[in-house]
Parts: C-alpha cells; structure tokens; sequence
C-alpha cells in the first residue's frame, strides 16, 4: 500500500508539473505580435541587423527607406536569432524561450523560422520550401507552376511553367510568397483573387498576360452579334478585315464593324484587326 502510494504521488507531482509546464508555455498567448502574426517572439535580421516582429514588418519597412540602395528583403531561412518578446533574451532560433520557458508560437517551422499563434492550417511543402496556410489536405503541388494550388483545380487546370514565381499582372506584388489569395486563370495564368475581383468590377473579362476571355462569353457574343446585325455601317465602312483571335490564337478574314470582329474558328468576339484586305476598287 505504501509502494502504491507512493506511485500515485509520484504520478500527481508528473501532472503538476506537466500542467505548470503547459501554463508557462502558454503565457502571454495572443497577447504579442504584430498587424501581420501573432506570436510572442522578434526576429534579428540577419542582412541589417535590426529586430523586427516579422519578415513582412521587416520588408515594408526597408522597401520605404529613401535610398534606394539601401531597400532589401529578409531571406527568411537565414535568421538565426530570436529576442522573447516577454522576458527580452536574445538567442537561438528555437520555439521555447531558453530563459522564461514560453512558447514563441503554437505553430512553429524551423525551416522557415515562422511563429504563428493562430491556428490557420499552417503546413510546411518541401517542394515550395516554404510555409502555406489552409490545411495541408486541401493543397496539392504542382511542379510545373511551381507552387502549391487548391485541390479543386488539381484536374482541371492549364500549367504554365512558373507561373507563380512572377508579379501579379495587376498589383505586382510577387506571388509566389504572397499572404494573399490567388486566383488561376483558364488560361493557366495566375493573379491575386482580390486583382481579379477588380477586373471583374472594371468590366475587364480577358487575362491581363495573354488577353484570352476568362470567363465564359458565349451570352456577351449574342448579344454582339444581335448589335451588330441591328446597326448596318454607311457602304464606304463596309470592307474586309483580317483578325486575330486572343481566344484560340488563329486568323480568319470578316466584315469591318465597329462594334467588334467575329472569329470564324471559335466565334469569340476576343480578337484584334491585324490588317485590311484591300480590295481590287480600292
């Protein structure tokens, strides 16, 4: 009875201190951070030297410096030091402060030196060689665009070499490690889904790269077609023009209007007068 007393306390002081332990790491949760991340420790940047929450603090403060020269990005994998945002140590790149014992972030990569106190789905990929938000699970790879995109485009999208490793065609912010959604075009073209929107609201319906329709337009060419047919030109208008179309890419020959060119391969409206085909009275 002794020896099994003796057990049980042995195993309440284990709890004790698991649950003391558990309360010290949690200390000051969601309590630091910055506009950017939650977390309760700073990075020392390793190209300037200066302390910064975040490499998005550290960018947007360097990327506004007056001379240009002097304007840079932290190279996230190359931080090395982090100061404990509640006991002010400076050291080691790790998740546990090695003076007061919190934990830095509920999330942690020791690849990407990333904190994150929120639960966003945070998960590393390999092939990226950085860290994503959204679930493991709802991401695939692909190594022809060069990034990580949503399961539901796995099968049905246009790959386009690197296409993620370019500026948004419309904010020209990088994709690639962008903390905003995207958006893949039909054509295999990517921009923020936020960019994307605004075109939509500005009327702008073709891919800002290669100009090919990115929704569905057969309803807007009926509606030309109808216009067209309801507006006859004046005899001297009425020549022949050789298009383009942004659409399927081919060459075809039609009246001139001014309300727009038809496609004869696709009938897509999506085209651009390359010439006009003289005639013999001309």
């Amino acid at each position: 009875m002794e020896a099994q007393s003796s057990e049980e306390a042995a195993i309440e002081k284990s709890q004790i201190c698991d649950d003391e332990n558990a309360a010290r790491e949690d200390f000051g949760k969601l309590l630091y951070g910055c506009e950017h991340y939650r977390r309760r420790c700073k990075l020392r940047a390793p190209c300037c030297d200066q302390i910064f929450t975040c490499r998005h603090c550290h960018n947007e403060a360097t990327g506004a410096l007056s001379n240009p020269k002097e304007r840079h990005e932290i190279v996230r994998h190359d931080v090395e030091k982090v100061i404990c945002s509640v006991c002010d140590t400076e050291q080691q790149v790790s998740n546990l402060c090695s003076n007061c014992g919190i934990k830095f972030g509920e999330y942690f990569c020791n690849i990407c030196k990333f904190y994150d106190d929120v639960d966003k789905g945070q998960f590393h990929c390999d092939d990226c060689g950085i860290c994503r938000v959204g679930g493991r699970e709802n991401f695939f790879h692909c190594p022809t665009c060069g990034s990580c995109y949503t399961v539901t485009i796995q099968n049905n999208h246009t790959c386009v070499k690197n296409s993620m490793k370019n500026a948004c065609p419309i904010c020209y912010e990088f994709l690639f490690d962008s903390t905003k959604q995207t958006k893949v075009l039909n054509c295999g073209h990517t921009l923020h889904m936020e960019c994307s929107a605004l075109m939509f609201r500005h009327r702008q319906y073709r891919c800002p790269i290669c100009s090919k329709s990115y929704l569905n337009m057969s309803r807007a060419w009926q509606m030309i077609d109808r216009e067209i047919e309801a507006t006859p030109l004046p005899k001297e208008y009425r020549y022949l023009v050789n298009i383009l179309c942004n659409d399927c890419n081919k060459t075809s020959t039609t009246e001139f209007h001014i309300l727009g060119h038809k496609c004869s391969q696709c009938r897509s409206y999506n085209t651009r007068v390359v010439s006009r085909l003289e005639s013999d009275g001309d």
